[in-house]
């Protein structure tokens, strides 16, 4: 995938199977709803698994299993701590660099991640992580690096015991899984069928056929899957000639973007696919989960062309495993609301909530008070066009915790307390695109006050890099709220805007809105309660259902 949009998380912050082809069942897309970009998807023992991208977000690749293909629990990270790679996360300042467009695979009883980190000084680094045990975090190793020329690493083993990986270009090396050694030249296998920026490519050897699926079109809404196939893996490689197998371009269709997409087969051998896909319309102004993951049934004959149905909200197709949440690991199913009080003994950050860059040490954790998050130097944005030292810019992790937004209508809030005694420390939530684009609502001393006993706090809205950015909003805070937690509040009632809102904790029904923004785009604080409840998922442009 090329530069392109993440999507939005909500966020606290301190600144300083069973198959029955003669009945198929329906299901609702996207399976994975929330950002979820670049799907790579693999079958074992009847259990899926999947990983996406996160780019600059920590930690990086997340893994889900499903025992039904509906149900996705996350059950660990391929890259979760800072000595897998040292120094990587804050030696990045660009907002989409990072981990891009994983492949993952299972081989020999193993699970192999295959990833690159863009924006290092040095060039692209190729990464190849691998478990025995994808559900615990630990078990990832560290991984063997590689240098590629281009990006979106595909992982293949052939049948004599040679590893390939194919790149963006369409390029194929043999690659050492124990020194990451590529063999040279690269062997160019096919530039696709015409589309911009080829890339996103997966082998697979069925019927005595190499097939080689690729994404091609960009990212936007001219994307889409194409396929070609060989005899040898070097080729020459047969483009089907009624390319693209998958696409919504050109077409009225909610779902758009769709692409960048894996193949796999379930335990009774039907043949399923994962790919993304963007819940925008065709004017594609609007999509605040950017880029999320979509299921489809392949209807794969022998020695014939794969069919790949069409993306949609609905779907029908090859009968689903039976529902099943028996899914071992401590993570939660993506599409489970949060209700978490971070008091007591025994609670730890969850496993889903995600960061902007490695955090500093000790930044976030929990404590007796709640979750606790220290004030970094620099505000959400930073300074990346001069960065002097690191902190400035943020690169050394902002003080910053959030989770995806995954339902198109939502409710998310926490109660904070918050005692600053310099002008301009703030703590609060935000709906977070990245550190130039994004929708603040805060408690801080305003810096325009004189500091001493007459200071007075207040709520603060701001929009950084939206269409339109008015004016920060300023509202004091009642002096009679000042005892007591206050609750921050981010509501989507609508798909296409954010309302946030302010109250007391102990009473609700006081709330304040301080403002409303469209969708499209020292001291510490603590975070007691926290809770997203996700309302509706909007399958087309006028239909939605419950969120689960």
């Amino acid at each position: 995938m090329r530069w392109s949009s993440i999507s939005s998380l909500v966020a606290a912050l301190a600144l300083a199977t069973k198959s029955c082809q003669a009945q198929n069942s329906t299901y609702h897309n996207p399976v994975l709803p929330g950002w979820h970009s670049d799907p790579s998807c693999t079958q074992a023992n009847g259990t899926f698994f999947c990983a996406t991208s996160t780019f600059i977000a920590f930690p990086g690749i997340p893994i889900y299993a499903s025992k039904d293909l509906v149900n996705w629990k996350l059950i660990s990270h391929a890259w979760n701590r800072e000595s897998q790679l040292p120094g990587i996360s804050w030696n990045t300042w660009g907002q989409q660099d990072g981990m891009y467009a994983p492949t993952l695979r299972h081989h020999d009883n193993e699970f192999y991640l295959i990833c690159e980190y863009l924006g290092q000084s040095d060039g692209t680094i190729g990464v190849v992580f691998k478990t025995a045990d994808p559900f615990d975090d630990a078990g990832w190793s560290d991984p063997v690096i590689f240098r590629p020329e281009k990006i979106d690493p595909d992982l293949f083993w052939d049948e004599d015991g040679k590893v390939y990986t194919a790149t963006q270009g369409i390029i194929l090396q043999e690659l050492d899984l124990k020194t990451g050694e590529l063999s040279q030249p690269p062997i160019s296998l096919w530039n696709g069928t015409g589309g911009v920026w080829p890339e996103g490519p997966h082998i697979y050897k069925k019927d005595g056929w190499y097939w080689l699926l690729i994404a091609e079109g960009g990212t936007a809404t001219d994307h889409a899957i194409t396929i070609a196939r060989a005899r040898n893996i070097k080729g020459p490689y047969e483009a089907y000639e009624n390319n693209p197998i998958l696409t919504n371009r050109g077409t009225d269709e909610y779902f758009q973007t769709v692409g960048h997409g894996d193949l796999f087969q379930d335990a009774e051998g039907n043949w399923w696919g994962m790919c993304l896909a963007t819940r925008s319309g065709p004017a594609f102004e609007i999509f605040p989960m950017g880029r999320e993951a979509s299921l489809f049934p392949v209807t794969w004959k022998e020695g014939e062309w794969p069919v790949l149905e069409p993306i949609r909200g609905n779907m029908s197709g090859w009968a689903l495993p039976e529902p099943n949440r028996d899914v071992p690991g401590d993570g939660p199913f993506n599409s489970d609301p949060d209700a978490y009080d971070f008091t007591g003994e025994g609670v730890e950050i969850p496993k889903h909530f995600v960061y902007w860059r490695v955090p500093r040490e000790d930044s976030i954790s929990i404590t007796p008070e709640g979750l606790q998050i220290v004030p970094s130097r620099n505000n959400l944005t930073g300074i990346p066009e001069s960065d002097t030292d690191g902190v400035l810019s943020g690169r050394q992790g902002l003080a910053f915790v959030g989770r995806r937004q995954t339902d198109t209508l939502f409710t998310f809030s926490v109660d904070v307390s918050f005692a600053p005694t310099t002008a301009g420390h703030e703590a609060g939530i935000t709906v977070f695109l990245t550190q130039l684009n994004h929708i603040d609502l805060g408690v801080v001393l305003p810096e325009q006050q004189e500091e001493g006993n007459g200071m007075q706090l207040a709520f603060r809205m701001r929009s950084i890099g939206t269409l339109p950015s008015p004016e920060p909003t300023i509202v004091e805070v009642p002096k009679d709220w000042l005892e007591a937690p206050i609750r921050l509040e981010i509501q989507a009632a609508v798909p296409t805007e954010y309302t946030l809102s302010a109250m007391p904790a102990s009473n609700p029904d006081s709330r304040i809105v301080i403002g409303k923004a469209s969708a499209a785009l020292g001291v510490v604080a603590h975070f007691t309660r926290w809770r997203y409840d996700g309302d509706a998922q909007y399958i087309s442009a006028t239909e939605s259902i419950p969120s689960k």
